[in-house]
């Protein structure tokens, strides 16, 4: 990471071109007060990139970056984006594209020094468009403009920031990596793990999975559901899955099978207003973006899919006496992790929402998504379910949307988990600050080192129709985080929703480090509080400053 944040800070040129433009720009400026602009032309780039070559231009400022940096600067100079301009018009139309090209806009400012939104948005379609494909060079050839000027001291100040919360990030995961040793010492003094059950591995119980088409007729929401139901003699409790956005109901299908497999009944939900087909749709020009409400949706399918098959197991003798709808769970990963918050009881935060998103100044990139709730009228939504007795949310996204104020009202056993290598739903936003605002005293804190947003998500199959994911951004193998997940899900409902006291023990940091495989090592805290936060921080910033934001030129 470090490596990374020099090479940006080397040529701002290279990460934040990614996404520029032009039709155009033969030089690139960059604007540095005080010590005014130095410019570099696009020839010489489009030579680097196709030859090799470093004339007299780039010279000045590939003498400030390694052999290794310049060859990831070639490279990217080099790819092709597979993209269709379609797509890119969708996305850059889209209220949360709007948002992100306004924020790169304050970086790539126009001859006037104007934000460059509207020329970075041709740029990209017309590019995208072109026979060569998107690329760096293209997008310069593509940019309405003589010359695109990089505010090379905002620039930085970003990169300063970024620094700071990737230092502050480190410095809590390695105090809770050390809390999680300094406990575990503890526990294994009187707990034997070799000799109790191994919840990794499958349940003695079968089960069978049957599908259903719920149609809520009065929000035009239809919701296609997978149960999966253990063959046992007694009603089983349920366990509710909730997907995350551009995923399907497929992607948790390990985890169902796993639970079913120690006799609990497992439903798992597509929301069709934010799951896979929708951005499919969407990115083909056949369908709008995720919506707004969508943060009200969500939970309401959540609780109609509920509603549903309660009145199964009263009129369908398949379904009659199966489950115990006493003995609720709900798991939720990313998107899907709000969603299972509010269903506990975390409350919409439009006082955050207004604090972060009018304007939105974050580095956070999940805050993007999260500031279209700050859309929907202020009001109080009545999204708890009180069926609903624990929840686990996975990778959730949270800060904004629900914030401190609204955390704190979830009163129900919860387990967050995060993965340290996490850019989307950055671990310490959105899951480690968080987890010291619940006021339950059941609460965990799982942290999995080296993990990605996507690390908890299944292997693609025939029937996942999720969106392809980068190899570069699913992380180290993802098996023992699938692993984890089998193992602490068990032990957290059937502590918590069957009270068996049994189970205790595998949510303790003993039988963290006893499962702990490298590099995706497994943490767990129980008590974590935000004054223990800042301590571990040591003087570093866990909130940087942002810079002010560029003018923002009025529409055409």
């Amino acid at each position: 990471m470090k490596k990374l944040l020099k090479y940006l800070s080397l040529g701002l040129l290279s990460t934040f071109l990614t996404a520029t433009p032009g039709l155009g720009a033969e030089r690139i400026s960059f604007f540095y007060p005080p010590f005014g602009e130095f410019s570099l032309s696009a020839e010489s780039l489009e030579k680097f990139a196709k030859e090799g070559k470093i004339d007299s231009e780039l010279s000045f400022y590939a003498s400030r970056a390694n052999p290794e940096q310049l060859a990831q600067l070639r490279q990217l100079l080099q790819q092709k984006f597979e993209i269709t301009p379609v797509l890119v018009s969708q996305f850059t139309y889209s209220p949360l594209g709007e948002a992100v090209l306004r924020r790169l806009g304050e970086l790539l400012l126009t001859d006037s020094r104007q934000n460059g939104f509207y020329a970075i948005r041709a740029a990209l379609i017309l590019s995208a468009a072109d026979p060569q494909g998107l690329t760096v060079v293209n997008l310069l050839r593509k940019y309405p403009s003589e010359s695109l000027r990089l505010n090379f001291s905002e620039g930085l100040q970003i990169v300063n920031s970024l620094s700071d919360l990737v230092k502050a990030k480190d410095q809590i995961v390695a105090f809770i990596k050390q809390q999680t040793t300094t406990q575990a010492q503890t526990n294994n003094a009187t707990v034997n793990y070799a000799q109790l059950p191994d919840l990794r591995s499958p349940g003695k119980l079968p089960w069978q999975k049957t599908s259903f088409q719920f149609n809520d007729t009065a929000r035009n929401r239809n919701l296609p559901v997978d149960l999966y139901l253990p063959q046992a003699s007694a009603p089983a409790p349920l366990i509710v899955i909730s997907h995350g956005v551009a995923s399907d109901r497929f992607a948790f299908v390990y985890l169902a099978e796993h639970l079913a497999s120690y006799g609990f009944a497992v439903a798992v939900l597509e929301h069709p207003g934010s799951n896979a087909e929708r951005f499919q749709l969407y990115f083909s020009g056949l369908a709008g973006p995720p919506e707004a409400q969508e943060f009200i949706n969500r939970p309401l399918d959540v609780k109609f899919v509920l509603d549903q098959l309660q009145q199964r197991d009263r009129s369908d003798r398949n379904l009659q006496g199966k489950i115990n709808f006493q003995q609720i769970g709900a798991i939720g990963h990313s998107f899907g992790g709000y969603t299972v918050l509010a269903l506990g009881g975390g409350k919409l935060n439009f006082q955050q929402l207004r604090r972060d998103c009018a304007p939105n100044r974050t580095l956070n990139v999940s805050v993007f998504l999260q500031c279209r709730a700050y859309e929907l009228p202020a009001q109080n939504y009545p999204l708890q379910d009180e069926r609903i007795k624990a929840v686990l949310a996975v990778n959730p996204i949270d800060s904004s949307v629900l914030g401190e104020s609204g955390i704190n009202q979830i009163k129900l056993p919860t387990m967050l988990v995060a993965g340290s290598q996490d850019i989307f739903a950055p671990p310490l936003s959105e899951q480690i600050y968080p987890f010291t605002w619940l006021p339950n005293p059941n609460k965990y804190l799982v942290l999995i080192e080296n993990a990605t947003h996507f690390s908890a998500i299944a292997e693609p199959t025939a029937e996942n129709n999720v969106l392809p994911v980068p190899e570069a951004l699913l992380g180290p193998n993802r098996a023992p985080a699938y692993s984890y997940l089998r193992a602490l899900s068990v032990a957290f409902f059937d502590t918590h929703l069957l009270n068996r006291q049994e189970y205790r023990p595998y949510l303790q940091p003993g039988y963290a480090q006893y499962i702990s495989q490298a590099p995706l090592n497994l943490s767990i805290v129980e008590s974590l509080t935000t004054e223990q936060l800042k301590q571990a921080l040591s003087g570093v910033d866990p909130q940087p400053k942002v810079p002010a934001p560029q003018p923002t030129p009025a529409a055409p």
